[in-house]
């Protein structure tokens, strides 16, 4: 695929699907990132061709290198590692020293008795053994950064960790510079010494890291006099791509200089970490492009040249991380969970490892090993890359350093939060608190009919209540209707009392008497329809399905709306319903003369303490603010008894707003048009959309449409 703009799209798209299906099977995002390039690069269908990889995408790489770096900065904050700065050091160390020397030595062993090329002597294989062993001390920043931020994971080996991978990246540098000077002088003339080697490795390390300092100290010095969070992104994302841009000029590495440059921003006294914020919202998508181009980047053909030889490079390196890594904490008598858990955090291996052997294929003496290396790198990296974030989310969980996906629900059980929700809304989970206040008295001459749809003996009675409230509102007499197949036989007197006694009782106990009717059609939607024209209804009222098909009960609900002239009000029950404090939300004050059946029937009985909401853009002016809330309290004045209280709220995020204030609610209520499914579609529910979210029963009245209508 050519068209960039077009591929972009794709890896998005299919980064963002492949996580989501992965968390089904509690996979880490950057596995089903990953998985989604490998499949639509090269080594899968070929969407994203090689040329477009290599030419035309690898820009977003460095942008996503930089911001991940700067991202492993913020956590080296020294006032929290100070107390294990003894530990880092020493797991630091020794996890490099044992992937060093467990690859060099795996790798040695395998070539000198295996034969893997008659021509070489001793000392090519130890010049492969040392390079291979010099790559496997690299790890994979980014994939264990992502790891850490999805689980929100925090604690002793949460931040040893990101300390260990912010020096293991310094330590790699240094190493593999020595490593590339030693074989450089077994398989050379040996211009080249050891003190040289090590005076470039520091060089480059102290070049990084001055280069990552005086950025920090810039973006310290200059975002602290911008305001906005759009004007303090853009400055601060230009400085940290300039800093990237020159590492990458002077052949510097820009991991180290980003990491560097979070340092500084967090361990100032001014600590403004306001830039690491705006980043974090801004980087997910960065993140999805950078990890499915890495997925990309793999060869499934390199997994089969390397062979053998790449599987024993990939298992002696994860030897030599977790060996290394626990020596090293028990040395440093680090905490327990960090002595048994670190060591498979660190098992990524990616973009640092790829960039390591490039420089071994450009070097002329050392290329003749390249053809071995790069396979079996490549193919570790395509393992690691897919099993290590697995490995690293096993860590943190089995340290119990994972935040909590939610609270458990007592009320529940102890279910979990989904969980919970789904219980609250089923009938084992609903229930209708008794009728706590006087009964009401039908008053004289009633006329006209408040009908409601009974179908489930486990709402019923929440229905008759709500029908019954409103009958007293319209002077009118609660309806239940029951509606039987045609064909069925015939009802006895005694099994049609039976039938309808739940709601029956319920409205009793309010002061009322209900009426019944029982209707055989082959469409449920059909029979109500023709129940509420044949008896004048004034309102009907549905309950939204405690159980059986969704898609039955829209039926239902847009034949009713589409077809009759009074207000159809629907209840989703959520736990337990009781009606004495009441959110009204709204998004026009227009709304009200929808509402108002509603809202006066609810609160001209008992105590009841209502809110008015209204919702409008974000940015109003205060003027527009009092206008609204001078036109509710009119309003409340002529036509509640109840104690009101007036909320005028600019919102960008309606759902959010209405959903949060709910939380401190019995009952929410709010309208919703009687739209055509097309314009529903195109224009959407928000009070559809707020039931699918409200942990609170829910009164929806459905009204005509109308100019105020969007």
């Amino acid at each position: 695929m050519e068209n960039v703009t077009l591929g972009l799209a794709i890896l998005l798209a299919a980064g963002l699907l492949t996580a989501k299906l992965g968390q089904l099977l509690k996979l880490p995002s950057v596995t089903g990132y990953i998985l989604a390039g490998l499949l639509l690069g090269p080594s899968g269908f070929n969407f994203i061709s090689a040329a477009t990889v290599g030419s035309r995408l690898d820009h977003f790489t460095q942008i996503a290198l930089m911001l991940i770096a700067f991202g492993i900065g913020e956590e080296i904050e020294i006032s929290k590692l100070r107390s294990s700065a003894r530990s880092i050091g020493s797991i630091a160390t020794m996890q490099i020293l044992g992937a060093f020397f467990v690859v060099s030595g795996a790798i040695f062993f395998v070539a000198q008795f295996a034969g893997l090329n008659e021509s070489w002597t001793i000392k090519d294989h130890i010049a492969l053994a040392i390079l291979l062993g010099a790559v496997g001390v690299a790890s994979a920043p980014a994939a264990i950064l992502h790891v850490m931020r999805e689980l929100k994971a925090s604690g002793p080996l949460t931040s040893t960790l990101m300390a260990v991978v912010a020096v293991d990246n310094g330590l790699c540098i240094m190493i593999f510079g020595l490593s590339i000077s030693i074989a450089g002088q077994l398989v050379g003339d040996g211009t080249n010494s050891l003190t040289l080697a090590l005076f470039h490795s520091l060089s480059e390390i102290s070049f990084s890291l001055i280069i990552g300092i005086i950025t920090g100290l810039l973006l310290d010095l200059f975002l602290p006099k911008l305001q906005r969070q759009g004007e303090m992104l853009t400055a601060g994302l230009a400085l940290l791509l300039i800093c990237g841009e020159i590492c990458r000029y002077f052949h510097l590495s820009s991991l180290l200089a980003g990491m560097a440059a979070g340092f500084i921003i967090i361990n100032r006294d001014t600590r403004d970490v306001r830039l690491f914020r705006a980043l974090n919202a801004f980087d997910p998508p960065i993140y999805v492009l950078f990890f499915a181009l890495a997925g990309t980047h793999l060869r499934l053909s390199a997994a089969v040249q390397a062979g053998w030889l790449g599987l024993i490079y990939f298992l002696a390196r994860i030897i030599g991380k977790i060996g290394g890594a626990w020596i090293g904490a028990k040395i440093a008598n680090a905490d327990r969970h960090v002595q048994y858990y670190l060591g498979p955090a660190l098992i990524p291996q990616a973009g640092v490892a790829i960039g390591l052997i490039f420089l071994i294929d450009v070097d002329e003496k050392l290329n003749i090993y390249s053809g071995l290396i790069t396979p079996v790198v490549l193919t570790t990296v395509v393992l690691s890359e897919l099993i290590g974030p697995l490995c690293a989310r096993f860590a943190v969980e089995k340290a119990g350093e994972v935040a909590q996906s939610g609270p458990k629900r007592e009320e529940c059980g102890g279910m979990s939060d989904k969980s919970c929700d789904l219980w609250h809304q089923v009938a084992e989970g609903i229930r209708l608190v008794p009728w706590p206040w006087k009964k009401l008295i039908p008053p004289a001459g009633s006329s006209g009919f408040v009908t409601f749809g009974a179908s489930n003996p486990h709402s019923v009675q929440a229905l008759a209540r709500i029908a019954t409230l409103l009958a007293y509102h319209f002077k009118a007499v609660p309806m239940s209707i029951r509606v039987l197949r045609q064909g069925s036989p015939p009802l006895s007197e005694k099994d049609r009392e039976r039938l309808f006694s739940p709601e029956r009782q319920e409205v009793e106990s309010l002061g009322y008497q209900m009426e019944t009717e029982l209707i055989k059609y082959n469409d449920v939607a059909d029979a109500l329809v023709s129940a509420v024209e044949y008896n004048d209804a004034r309102a009907v009222v549905l309950g939204f399905p405690v159980e059986g098909t969704f898609q039955g009960f829209q039926h239902i609900l847009e034949t009713l709306a589409r077809h009759v002239s009074c207000p159809v009000v629907v209840l989703r029950m959520y736990g337990v319903l009781h009606t004495e404090r009441i959110l009204v939300s709204m998004v026009d004050t227009d709304e009200l003369y929808d509402l108002e059946p509603v809202i006066e029937a609810l609160s001209l009985i008992g105590e009841h303490s209502i809110t008015l909401l209204c919702l409008i853009p974000a940015g109003a002016v205060i003027a527009q603010v009092e206008k609204k809330k001078e036109k509710l309290r009119r309003w409340a004045r002529e036509h509640t008894a109840s104690m009101v209280k007036i909320e005028v709220v600019s919102t960008e995020a309606r759902q959010e707003t209405i959903v949060e204030e709910a939380k401190s609610h019995d009952l929410l209520v709010m309208t919703a048009a009687r739209k055509s499914p097309l314009k529903k579609l195109f224009f959407g529910s928000l009070a559809e959309t707020v039931a699918r979210k409200c942990r609170k029963p829910l009164l929806i009245v459905y009204r005509p449409e109308n100019e105020y209508n969007v």
